[in-house]
This record gives C-alpha cells, sequence and structure tokens, in this order.
C-alpha cells in the first residue's frame, strides 16, 4: 500500500471523529434552539467567541468520552509495531491482519506506538481529571473561603495564613514533593485526599440544611439519602486495596483509581484550593455589605443561610468564569507533570507524557510531539475562549 496523502489524512482523521461531530451538531443545535430558556449557558450562543471556545472543548470532552470507549481509536495506544517506529503520518502497516486499522494516521512514535491513538486516550486522562480536580478544589475553596469573609476575625487570620503559607511554594516544587515515589509510599496522598475528598460532603450537606432548615420532613429523608449516597462514593475515592485506607471491601468498592492518577488528582485540588479561598473570600467581603445581605439578616436567616443562599449566587459570575481558566490551568499542570514524567505512569497516553516521548527526537521526528502539543493547545485555548464569552455575557447582565 502506497502512503496517504494529507488530503486523505484529513479525510480519514474526519471519519474517525464522526461520533464527535454527530455529538457536536446535536448539542449545538438543540442549545441554540432552546437558549432563551437555558440561562446563561443558552446567553452564551449569543457570543461568537464563547461559542468558538464551547466548540473547541466540547470537541475534546466528546473525544475523550468516545475514545474510553474505543469508539475512535484506530488501535491500542500501548501496542507497538516495530515496523512503525518513528514513521511519519500515514504510512500503511505492513502486513496488516484482516480487522487490524491498516494505517498510523498521525504517524509512530520512538516505541513504535500509533500517535493518533494515544492522542485521542490522552484527551480522556484530561476529561477525567481537570474537570472533577477543579470541582473539587471550588468545593474545599467555597466551603472555607464563604465563612473566612463573612466572619472575619481570629477565622479569616487563621485560614487565610494557612492559604498564603500553601501559595508560597513554587507550584512545581510542590507537585514534585506530593508525587514523588517517596512521598507517595508514605502515604500522605492518601490522608490528603482522605481529608480534601470530605468538603464537598460538607458543603452539600450545610447547603441543603440551611435551605429546608424549617422543613424537617423534608429536609432529614433528603440528607440521610443525599448523603449516605456521597459518602458512599466518598469512602470509594479513598479506599486503596493494599494501603491503611482499604476500607471498603472490593464487593462494594465503585471505584479503584489508579495510584498515580489518585495521588495527580490530589495534588491538583491541594495547588488550586487556595487560590479559589482568596477569591471567594474576596467576593464575600464585598457582598456581605449589599443591602439584600442586610434584608435577609433582618428576616433572622441564619449565617450559612446567607452565604449559600444570598451571597454565593451573587458571586456566581466570576466564579464561573474562574472555573474554566482553572480547567485550562488545571490541563497545562497535567500536561507539565506528564511531561516530566511525575504522578502517571510512564506508559500512560496523557499529552504532556506523550509530548516528552515525542520531544527526544523533535529535530528529526515533529509528529511524535507536535500532534499532542497541538492538542493540548487547543483544549485550553477553547477553555480561555469560553472563559471571555461568559464574561462577556455577565458584564451584558
Amino acid at each position: 500500500m502506497e502512503p496517504l496523502s494529507w488530503l486523505e489524512i484529513i479525510t480519514r482523521v474526519g471519519i474517525q471523529f464522526m461520533p464527535v461531530w454527530v455529538a457536536l451538531i446535536a448539542l449545538f443545535t438543540l442549545s441554540i434552539v432552546y437558549k432563551r430558556r437555558l440561562g446563561l449557558y443558552g446567553k452564551l450562543f449569543d457570543s461568537t467567541i464563547g461559542m468558538i471556545g464551547f466548540a473547541l472543548v466540547m470537541f475534546w470532552v466528546f473525544t475523550g468520552i468516545f475514545g474510553a470507549f474505543d469508539l475512535i481509536i484506530t488501535h491500542d495506544p500501548l501496542a507497538q509495531v516495530s515496523s512503525m517506529k518513528n514513521k511519519p503520518p500515514g504510512t500503511p502497516i505492513m502486513g496488516a491482519e484482516d480487522g487490524q486499522y491498516p494505517y498510523y494516521l498521525f504517524g509512530g512514535d520512538n516505541l513504535a506506538r500509533d500517535v493518533f491513538s494515544r492522542m485521542v486516550k490522552g484527551a480522556w486522562v484530561v476529561v477525567q481529571i481537570a474537570p472533577l480536580a477543579t470541582l473539587f478544589a471550588f468545593m474545599v475553596g467555597i466551603t472555607l473561603g464563604l465563612p473566612a469573609g463573612y466572619y472575619g476575625g481570629r477565622l479569616d487570620t487563621f485560614l487565610s495564613f494557612l492559604a498564603n503559607l500553601i501559595l508560597a511554594f513554587p507550584v512545581i516544587l510542590l507537585f514534585y514533593l506530593l508525587v514523588t515515589p517517596e512521598i507517595v509510599d508514605t502515604g500522605i496522598p492518601n490522608y490528603m485526599a482522605m481529608v480534601l475528598f470530605v468538603f464537598p460532603i460538607i458543603f452539600v450537606g450545610v447547603l441543603l440544611n440551611s435551605r429546608y432548615r424549617t422543613q424537617p420532613k423534608v429536609r432529614t429523608p433528603l440528607l440521610i439519602g443525599v448523603l449516605g449516597v456521597m459518602g458512599w462514593l466518598y469512602l470509594s475515592l479513598i479506599s486503596q486495596p493494599g494501603t491503611a485506607l482499604t476500607v471498603l471491601p472490593d464487593a462494594v468498592d465503585l471505584f479503584n483509581l489508579q495510584g498515580g492518577i489518585l495521588v495527580v488528582f490530589v495534588s491538583v485540588v491541594f495547588v488550586n484550593s487556595p487560590t479559589v479561598f482568596r477569591i471567594v473570600r474576596g467576593l464575600t467581603m464585598d457582598i456581605k455589605t449589599r443591602d439584600y445581605v442586610a434584608a435577609a439578616q433582618t428576616r433572622g436567616e441564619r449565617p450559612w443561610y446567607i452565604m449559600l443562599w444570598e451571597i454565593l449566587p451573587n458571586a456566581r459570575g466570576p466564579l464561573i468564569v474562574d472555573f474554566c481558566l482553572r480547567i485550562g490551568y488545571t490541563t497545562i499542570l497535567l500536561g507539565t507533570l506528564g511531561f516530566f514524567g511525575l504522578g502517571l505512569p510512564p506508559e500512560s497516553p496523557d499529552w504532556g507524557t506523550t509530548i516528552n516521548d515525542g520531544r527526544r527526537l523533535l529535530q528529526i521526528y515533529l509528529h511524535p510531539a507536535m500532534v499532542p502539543a497541538f492538542a493540548l493547545l487547543s483544549m485550553v485555548l477553547g477553555l480561555n475562549l469560553l472563559a471571555d464569552g461568559l464574561r462577556e455575557e455577565l458584564l451584558r447582565d
């Protein structure tokens, strides 16, 4: 077989991404039709920049999801075909077996693995870690930032000191300390997970209790059900077989996260939480002086009700924008960790590891490093454009 031309490569890549195109078209069609009923999300489709950013982000989200079910990849991202080492894009596989995809669409890397399939699988690593880690960081920052800004005094001083203490460390050095094997072997990241992962439970528990405090017949069963499920998820997340935190038997353990993914996840949450705390604290100190907060205090509302149902909704604009930007920042951090070989396994298809594998022969072969680098760039660019679009719509309100 002859090597593919660039037009043929682009055509075949487009065909492989067909599930993503269908999902994007369906999502945008429904969103545009019903945008007037979808609040801030619907207003996003009035912004060209926001739509472009959202399209880029959702492209990689759908790529990660469909890639996890092997609907896009052409080869096993860890499989090696000896004849395909450092081969250029569009190179055919000599003696391809029946049912095997006959080409490496984006070429092979220095270990003869398919660059295209590794790029797709790398999107799943980002989709798994970056949004969820950012969400957990926001849960920690909001849960601590609201009372610090609302009450002030010694509580604010103490929490601000802890946040500033963490922020005083260079980020890369802090990551390096958290993910090195010597630190991992001590179990410190697992105990950090035990502490950090409890904050979403605290947040949801206080949120529901403050909302339904005067309706005990609704509040009690709702808290028991929601916190029971969240507690099960919490124990499943922190339970690691073979460690001191094996708290659930395999039969009821919902997750079995790889050690490297858990360590990276905890590290990202730990590093991002202080910054979110400072943002929430600052917004709370500003909003608590508004008239509607004074009116809630006059009505006799409890402090946590005021913080969660009066202050937090009015701080959602800056927090939503920061959430999008922080996912991009987290994506870069994941790429940085992978590039330096920290946290994730060496054979991981994440974009940082793939860039590091390809940069060793960058002067001779560009494709192994350029493909994941472009994927990382487009993902972060999409998140930045999405944040800009949201900021525009929030300013109009």
